[in-house]
Order: C-alpha cells, then sequence, then structure tokens
C-alpha cells in the first residue's frame, strides 16, 4: 500500500512541475519561451538533487539544471537562505551552458523548515554584449554575467539588480518580464506541492524522495546491463567557426555506470562554439537515456549513472572566459556522437546521424535610413533540420532533435518584429536515401520589413559536414545560406542584409538508414506524390 501511495506522488509530482513549465510558457515574454518551449523546470531536495522534472523543456535545460541547484546552495550559503527568498544567475559554468538562459531557484519551507527547492530556466531574447551569436572572443564580450545572487530576499525584490539588466540588454521590458516570469513558475510549483503535501498529510519530500531515487537507480542500472561491459567510440566532424571540428568520444561501460571521454576532439575555437562540459554532460546523459530507457522519467538517480571527462582546453570542455554564446551548435551533436559509439551494440536502436544543432537566427532589425524613427528590434527564430532514418522508420522532417524544442511560427516571428517570411516549406531530396529516408530539412526566405535593414547573426552547422547514412544509408543533403540574388553568406556570424534583398536558408537532412534499394516501393510512390523527392 505504501509503495502504491509513493507512486501516485511521484505521478503528482511530474503533474506539478509541469503546471510549473506550463505556466512559464504562459506567462513569457520571450517568443522562444512562449512558442518553442525553450525551458526547463523541476522540483529538488534540500541538498539540490532534482527529483522530477518537466516534460516540457529541453535536455541541455534540464539535464544542466540538474547539476545547478547545488551550486546555488553552496554559493548563497545555506545561512543566508530564508522563507521568501528567490535566486538568480546566468553563469555558464555554474547554470546552463551560456548567458542567454537566467536559471532561477526557489526554497520551499513548511512550517518554517526548508524541504526542498523549485528550479526552472528560460532562454531570453538578449544579455547585451555583441548578441547572440558566435562573433564574441570571450564571454566577456558575450552580454551581461549575473553570478549567483538574490533576485529577492525575504520577498523583497533586488531593484538594484534589475536596474543594472534594464540598462545593459537591448530589449529590457522582454527580458526583465522574462526574469518576473521565472520567479513566478516557481511559485506555482510552490503552491501545487503545498496542496500536495496536505492532501497527503506529509511535512516534508524526504520519504517520497528516498523511494523516487532507489526505484530510478535501480530501473537504470537494469537497463544499462543491456550494454555489453566495454568501451565504445565515435568521431565526426561538424563546421565549427567556418573551420571543421572533430568530435570524438570514448565511453566505458561497467556495472556502476557509463563513462564518456571526449579526449581527441579538437580543442577550444577562438569563437563562441565552444561548450562549457556541463552542457556536452546533458546531452551525453541525454543521449544514453533515449537509447536505453526513453519511458524513465529523469531524475538525479537516473543521471547519476552517466558521468564525463574532457582534457583541458577541449572544445567540449570550455573553460572562463572562454567564448560560449552557441554553445548548442557543437553541443547538440554530443547526442548523435554518443549515440553512435554504441550503435553496434544497439542495432536496431540508434538511428542515422541528423541534423543535429538548431539553425537559430537572432536579427538585429535597424531602420534603414529613410526613417530615422523606426524603432530598433530583437528579434529570435528557431528552425530545425530533418532527424536521421530510424532501423524501421523514416527520419522525422523539420524537427528538433536532441533538442526537442518546437519550431516557431513565422506569424509569431513576424508579430513581434519588422520581419517578412515569404516562404517556409519543406525541402525536396534533403533526405539521405535508405531502407528507410533521413527527415527533411526545410527552406525559409525572410527580409526585413519596409523600412527596415537586417543585422543578421547565423549560426548554422551541416554546412559542410552533413548528417551520415548508418548500415548502408547516405547522407543528408548538407545546408545553404544565400541571399536571394546569389550571394553566399556565411553559415557563421553577423552580416547584414541589405533593404530589398531576401535571405534564403535550406536546412540540412537527415541521413538515411540502410540500403537504398530495400526502400519499400510503397514509400518511394508516396515519397514521389507528397513531393519529398523529385
Amino acid at each position: 500500500m505504501k509503495h502504491l501511495k509513493n507512486q501516485v506522488m511521484w505521478n503528482r509530482l511530474i503533474s506539478i512541475v509541469e503546471e510549473q513549465a506550463l505556466a512559464l510558457v504562459r506567462t513569457a515574454f520571450s517568443t522562444s519561451v512562449r512558442e518553442a518551449g525553450d525551458l526547463s523546470a523541476g522540483v529538488y531536495d534540500t541538498k539540490g538533487r532534482m527529483i522530477a522534472q518537466a516534460i516540457t523543456g529541453t535536455p541541455g535545460h534540464v539535464n544542466t539544471m540538474a547539476a545547478a541547484v547545488v551550486n546555488f546552495i553552496e554559493d548563497i550559503g545555506p545561512h543566508r537562505i530564508y522563507e521568501g527568498d528567490v535566486y538568480i544567475t546566468n553563469d555558464p559554468w555554474k547554470g546552463t551552458g551560456h548567458l542567454h538562459d537566467f536559471t532561477v531557484v526557489t526554497p520551499v519551507f513548511r512550517d518554517t523548515n526548508l524541504i526542498g527547492y523549485f528550479g526552472c530556466t528560460a532562454h531570453v531574447v538578449d544579455v547585451g554584449g555583441r548578441g547572440f551569436g558566435p562573433d564574441a572572443t570571450e564571454v566577456y564580450e558575450e552580454g551581461l554575467f549575473v553570478p549567483i545572487m538574490k533576485l529577492l530576499e525575504r520577498g523583497e525584490l533586488n531593484e538594484d539588480l534589475i536596474n543594472i539588466v534594464r540598462h545593459n540588454v537591448r530589449e529590457s521590458s522582454q527580458v526583465i518580464g522574462d526574469l518576473h516570469s521565472l520567479s513566478t513558475s516557481n511559485e506555482t510549483g510552490i503552491r501545487r506541492l503545498h496542496g500536495m503535501l496536505d492532501e497527503f498529510h506529509l511535512d516534508n519530500l524526504e520519504d517520497l524522495t528516498e523511494f523516487i531515487f532507489e526505484k530510478t537507480h535501480d530501473a537504470t542500472m537494469e537497463r544499462l546491463s543491456k550494454l555489453k561491459p566495454g568501451k565504445y567510440e565515435n568521431e565526426m566532424q561538424v563546421d565549427g567557426y567556418n573551420e571543421t571540428v572533430t568530435l570524438k568520444v570514448t565511453i566505458t561501460v561497467d556495472k556502476k555506470g557509463a563513462h564518456a571521454d571526449f579526449e581527441g576532439s579538437s580543442p577550444t575555437c577562438e569563437h563562441g562554439v565552444n561548450v562549457p562540459l556541463v552542457y556536452a554532460h546533458a546531452y551525453y546523459s541525454y543521449a544514453m537515456l533515449v537509447a536505453l530507457a526513453p519511458e524513465m522519467p529523469s531524475n538525479y538517480a537516473s543521471l547519476a549513472a552517466f558521468t564525463v571527462s574532457a582534457p583541458e582546453q577541449c572544445i567540449l570542455n570550455a573553460k572562463h572566459p572562454d567564448p560560449v554564446a552557441v554553445r548548442h551548435v557543437t553541443g547538440h551533436f554530443v547526442t548523435d556522437l554518443c549515440l553512435g559509439a554504441i550503435s553496434e551494440a544497439l542495432p536496431q536502436v540508434i538511428p542515422a546521424e541528423g541534423a543535429g544543432a538548431l539553425w537559430n537566427f537572432h536579427v538585429s532589425a535597424r531602420s534603414a535610413g529613410a526613417n530615422p524613427d523606426l524603432p530598433p528590434r530583437e528579434i529570435l527564430m528557431f528552425n530545425s533540420g530533418g532527424t536521421g532514418a530510424r532501423p524501421h522508420l523514416d527520419g522525422l522532417s523539420s524537427t528538433a532533435f536532441p533538442s526537442g524544442v518546437r519550431t516557431m511560427s513565422s506569424e509569431a516571428t513576424e508579430q513581434v518584429g519588422p520581419i517578412v517570411i515569404w516562404r517556409k516549406e519543406l525541402r525536396p531530396n534533403s533526405g539521405g536515401n535508405g531502407r528507410h529516408r533521413g527527415g527533411l530539412g526545410q527552406i525559409i526566405e525572410l527580409a526585413p520589413a519596409e523600412g527596415y535593414k537586417f543585422f543578421f547573426s547565423c549560426m548554422f552547422d551541416r554546412v559542410e559536414n552533413p548528417a551520415r547514412g548508418r548500415d548502408g544509408g547516405e547522407s543528408g543533403s548538407p545546408g545553404k545560406v544565400y541571399l536571394d540574388d546569389g550571394t553566399p553568406f556565411d553559415a557563421k556570424g553577423k552580416q547584414p542584409v541589405p533593404e530589398g534583398r531576401r535571405l534564403i536558408l535550406e536546412l540540412p537532412g537527415g541521413g538515411g538508414f540502410g540500403n537504398p534499394e530495400e526502400r519499400n516501393p510503397d514509400s518511394i510512390e508516396n515519397d514521389l506524390a507528397q513531393g519529398y523527392v523529385s
């Protein structure tokens, strides 16, 4: 009976953090949160160990935030944690990997006793500096760095911090609004948690936490036993900052867990495509969990089985003050890298490589000169290429894997700034051929609205190094970026889009799986009928 009661409460906790995440979606100002779900939410015990996470959110946020709350406890100090406090940071190394993510943590008190924490993270549209893009050569250039500190103390807002943020970011109303939304999200979780504790006549989460961690640990180790002990290796090339980068991993599996070592990967880059190890760890853990236990809730005990290491000055182990603004461009490939390493051990599970990194772009829209009164605006849009084909199914078209964010609609993007999306459609012939076809990329054609010009920050990959097929499948098509008059555009860095010109993005496709000659004729006929292939 006690076991059943604990299972019910575990499910309730997951519902609570999901409502916490949806509260953030409903109240957020930035389209990256409202439309794409680029966020995370979770509940933690008094030691900062994640008990439950929301389904809404990204692995890069959830799995880094799982390690972040301990940093908050250490930096604030247990003797300075009060009821009514709210803590905040965007420290890339103690948070989620770059300055554009703010993490907010709120302690939970019950009858004056600390019983845990709620935490959440969201990507904000601007943090000052050079803006969201890979061009900086130090983190100091990338924007405002807020160390772990108090946003509220005993219910009193830190007006000095809010004032500093207001005067250091370009879209202050959106950014400050999102900071309040993060705090409100945690409050939603706290209210629902107290309601659950009242219902079950509990004073704390201690017994439930131990139940969750014990059951999760046992289940994780049982699933991990499907991998034969030993070493598994893989290597891939990606574009980097206009210079090919090598990513390499050796995964060592034993009875205690699985350890990924990234030795052999390229050194850190001069520009902001570097990855703090905490972010590489997040996407490695995600790779192992989706391969071995995709239905298992993620928490401290499931993540503890997967550890990482990397040499100093490795591109997957950036250190302060290395630039890390677009750490996702490199970091998202860690999942395919690690899945490729264990593919021989799980041949009917692991898909081909996909587009991997999101094709985010950030636009600084400015008056073209004819009307100097037009207000400057910052616009952010997330887009995805195709995923790799699976052992038994085609890849998914224009779907974000491994990040899991939703694609922002054209209408929502046009509503927040002077941008026109002229075309957004699937890209024919972009998925790699195979027994199962890779997912298609997409074509996006966009331009400044009348009276505006763009400074367009590119952070695109798979232009020089397309997604590789698996088990005889062919590679997906590489991406392309160019102006409508044929002028080539760099895949990385800030560049102007003149008034009257349109920018065209052709997003990469996923790799195919299996011999193309074995493809089902009905599938070929459907591909032709749908226009997926010509």
